[in-house]
């Protein structure tokens, strides 16, 4: 029993030696969860600045996006150095500019398939945050590295995808902008995502210390916001994008 209580815990050392940041998820997850909330004033604020002044949200909704596209590079270099100071107010606005952006989206949700659907969409990801939490972590490496392969060719095959369908919906709206196309794409965005934050658990001890939390919530973030925008896809698509029989 003594050697094999030693062997037992050699092993425990080496895996935990092998972490590069073992007490980052911890450390990360309150970041998260108010990255969500500050996510959520942002589109309450688009939704009501549509309301009460539709004209002028689409200039504003421009400049956001494309200060977003900015400050997302800049937070993420930041946050990489763990000057964590100076990446929590960057991270926050860029929260916000987030959900202002995702607005538009939200909004179209409420009007063609209703609030249940993005209630929906928000449940499936926090259900999906709750079983990642807890299998994630438990993953060996076997399973773990073959699942972060296969979401990082998925990911890529993503993209590919959504610029088809970018260029396609100009070329050929009533084949790319909508339909069967968008149904396959939200499909395959809500499984890749749902693969997505199961790898996080996984991945984020490994890749950053724990001085990196931001960094680790900044990308963790990010997998539950495109997560939540896939399903809302899915469901709007299902739904058949809002039209009426």
């Amino acid at each position: 029993m003594p050697a094999s209580s030693n062997f037992q815990q050699a092993i425990r050392e080496a895996n935990v030696s092998g972490l590069v940041g073992p007490n980052v998820v911890n450390r990360a997850l309150p970041y998260v969860g108010g990255g969500m909330v500050l996510t959520a004033a942002g589109v309450l604020g688009g939704l009501g600045l549509m309301a009460s002044n539709a004209a002028l949200f689409m200039p504003l909704f421009w400049v956001a996006l494309i200060g977003n596209f900015i400050l997302f590079f800049v937070a993420q270099n930041v946050a990489n150095k763990a000057d964590n100071a100076s990446a929590l107010p960057l991270l926050a606005a860029y929260s916000l500019l987030t959900g202002f952006t995702l607005s538009g989206l939200v909004s179209y949700a409420l009007t063609s398939a209703g609030v249940g659907a993005v209630g929906t969409a928000a449940l499936a990801t926090g259900i999906t945050f709750i079983a990642a939490s807890v299998m994630g972590r438990r993953m060996s490496d076997n399973v773990g590295q073959a699942l972060t392969g296969a979401v990082g060719l998925g990911v890529l095959g993503l993209i590919v995808a959504m610029l088809v369908q970018v260029v396609g919906s100009i070329f050929a709206p009533a084949i790319f902008a909508g339909g069967t196309f968008e149904l396959l794409i939200a499909g395959l965005g809500t499984v890749l995502f749902v693969g997505a934050a199961f790898v996080d658990f996984y991945t984020m001890p490994r890749t950053y210390n724990d001085n990196q939390y931001l960094a680790g919530a900044l990308g963790m973030y990010l997998t539950y916001i495109n997560l939540f925008v896939f399903v809302l896809r899915l469901i709007i698509a299902l739904q058949g994008g809002g039209r009426r029989d």
